[in-house]
């Protein structure tokens, strides 16, 4: 099976890309002065593991995958801290003087070292009493991803399909996806009683396994092989889809995530997904 081979820099390692595609040999082609290809004729991990020495500690993201059917037609993505950079739980605990007690628990949450259903059931009820007020300033917050607009505006220009499904919440994934044009979106809903935040969810929750079986539906309904599929997250509760899609990429993971995934981003920012299926920069959206 032909692979390739796709090393992607930051922007702060631009000038070294040069010298590390050099010293891997092949034809190089340049998919931006961030991003180029190699066709390789080996096995993966050994390719994978030749760029890596290559690149030694520069923060420069390898991507090794069969050279065919690179471009992929449904993207499912996870929410906070990959298409957003908050955790919005954090940022409603902060309202309460409690952002670090629960960002330790979702730290533990997103590593799989605690169960994410009753990690997240714990952090919500923390929130019982806070006025629906809060829901707006949170809101005010976010912070998009770099790289985020450009992802989601050029898969929609080459007709991909594209869901958010997220372990947080609808007042917050929903608006944020209608600003970027996700096609669908799947999240909690958090439960309001007079005004105030109830400190729960209305079931069913949204779980590891409702981000996987969202990606096989959806791939079902648009008559997609799994091999068409991409997904991207960071935590413990994406693993399933990522495992899953064609391409899963642990985007900026948590340890044991990342060690757990077959591809993985750690220094580029999202437009590194792009670079993965093969667009070159004049294909991509400005």
């Amino acid at each position: 099976m032909a692979l390739v081979l796709t090393l992607i820099a930051a922007p702060d390692a631009e000038a070294a890309l040069p010298g590390c595609a050099a010293a891997l040999g092949g034809v190089v082609d340049w998919l931006a002065p961030t991003a180029c290809d190699i066709a390789v004729d080996a096995e993966a991990a050994e390719v994978e593991a030749a760029a890596r020495a290559a690149i030694v500690d520069r923060p420069i993201d390898v991507v090794v995958q069969p050279a065919a059917g690179r471009k992929k037609r449904l993207l499912v993505a996870d929410f906070e801290s990959t298409i957003i950079e908050n955790e919005m739980l954090e940022e409603l605990a902060d309202f309460l003087g409690m952002r670090a007690h629960v960002a330790e628990i979702t730290r533990r949450a997103m590593n799989g070292e605690i169960d994410f259903v009753a990690a997240l059931n714990e952090r919500v009820a923390l929130l019982r009493g806070l006025p629906a007020s809060v829901l707006d300033e949170a809101a005010s917050r976010i912070r998009l991803m770099p790289g985020a607009q450009t992802l989601i505006a050029t898969l929609r220009r080459a007709g991909v399909y594209t869901a958010l499904v997220s372990g947080g919440f609808t007042v917050f994934a929903e608006p944020v996806a209608a600003r970027l044009g996700f096609d669908r979106v799947v999240a909690n809903r958090l439960d309001i009683a007079d005004g105030k935040l109830a400190g729960t969810l209305t079931p069913p929750i949204v779980t590891g396994a409702t981000k996987r079986d969202t990606l096989l539906s959806l791939a079902a309904e648009l008559g997609l092989a799994r091999a068409e599929t991409m997904a991207v997250g960071d935590g413990a509760n994406d693993l399933p889809m990522l495992q899953e899609a064609g391409l899963g990429i642990a985007f900026r993971a948590k340890p044991a995530v990342a060690a757990a995934s077959r591809w993985r981003i750690d220094h580029a920012d999202l437009t590194a997904l792009l670079y993965a299926q093969g667009y070159r920069e004049s294909e991509i959206a400005g």
